[in-house]
């Protein structure tokens, strides 16, 4: 059995059973993936991937444990490599997170910057994408950190904790009759047209809830994952925003104006995590920090102990009226 083997079985996995895929992703060849998968299972004496003809159907119930256990060994090797680099240069290697537009543009700037200028030997990666997606790469160990609002919880193999609290604003072009609203009501914005977030990005399900609680169905118009296209379209007169009150800038959106609507939704919170067993270098523990203090050392690996659900959620539920408000 090599250790090969398991990655290409897992990358298969995780492609959909497109072996072309996952062979392109490992850099290698279809026909090299595919063989070396029938030598495993000629070893193992069990099939791990059901076929029809020359085509992956689907994964065998031994299979599917197979694939657990290979997950927990690709991950033990990365812990491996981490701590020998540790040891080798504790200034030195690289760092992975997974998060999404408004994270990217509005919180993590400020972070990434102070982290490069005390550790300049370590790359950064930022990757993009869905909540879901994001915290799907952080619990099969393709990225070191996820950073997003919704989804994480899912994923029972990620250590999760919270960092902030954020709420929304509405955005509406300067004069807009709801600029004389007072106060600002669900019922006055549900009178126009909605431009916000696509569903299961950036808190918007509790946008959802606040309206359905309300019995009112607004009309949403125009969805987008990046705050700075929904702004874009708010100025061109599409309909009014509501975004993360973070994503707006007074001094650049110019022609814009927001209004405070932390009383109409229920604030969300922004959590950071990591796959469960991960093992976190030294500069690992103080980018946490930078993004949010009161995730000192000590508060992860406490986080990192805990290891029922309802360990999780006792922690949890320790920070959150202590959670900063941005």
């Amino acid at each position: 059995m090599k250790l090969n083997q398991l990655r290409y079985i897992c990358e298969v996995a995780h492609r959909g059973l497109n072996v072309s895929a996952a062979a392109e992703a490992l850099y290698t060849s279809q026909p090299g993936v595919s063989k070396q998968i029938r030598m495993l299972e000629d070893e193992l004496g069990v099939q791990i991937f059901s076929r029809s003809g020359k085509h992956l159907t689907q994964v065998t119930p031994a299979g599917a444990e197979i694939l657990a256990v290979a997950q927990r060994v690709l991950g033990e090797v990365q812990n491996i490599k981490a701590i020998a680099q540790e040891h080798v240069g504790e200034s030195r290697g690289s760092l992975s997170i997974a998060t999404t537009h408004t994270q990217a543009r509005h919180t993590l700037p400020s972070v990434v910057g102070t982290f490069r200028i005390r550790y300049p030997n370590v790359s950064l990666h930022m990757h993009q994408g869905t909540p879901l997606q994001i915290a799907e790469m952080a619990a099969r160990g393709s990225v070191d950190f996820a950073i997003a609002t919704e989804a994480l919880e899912l994923f029972e193999d990620l250590v999760m904790m919270p960092c902030y609290r954020w709420n929304r604003s509405i955005i509406v072009p300067l004069g807009h009759p709801l600029c004389d609203e007072q106060p600002l009501t669900l019922e006055s914005v549900v009178r126009y047209p909605i431009v916000t977030y696509v569903f299961g990005f950036t808190g918007r399900s509790k946008l959802d809830n606040a309206f359905a609680a309300a019995g009112l169905s607004p009309e949403v118009v125009f969805t987008a994952t990046d705050s700075e296209v929904i702004k874009t379209y708010v100025a061109l007169g599409l309909g009014v925003g509501i975004i993360a009150t973070m994503a707006f800038d007074s001094e650049r959106d110019i022609g814009l104006t927001a209004l405070d609507a932390a009383h109409l939704f229920e604030s969300s919170i922004t959590s950071v995590g990591f796959r469960r067993g991960m093992y976190l270098r030294g500069y690992m523990y103080d980018f946490i920090e930078a993004f949010a203090p009161h995730l000192t050392r000590g508060v992860v690996e406490r986080a990192v102990a805990a290891r029922s659900a309802e360990e999780q959620e006792q922690f949890i539920a320790e920070f959150l009226p202590r959670l900063e408000m941005r």
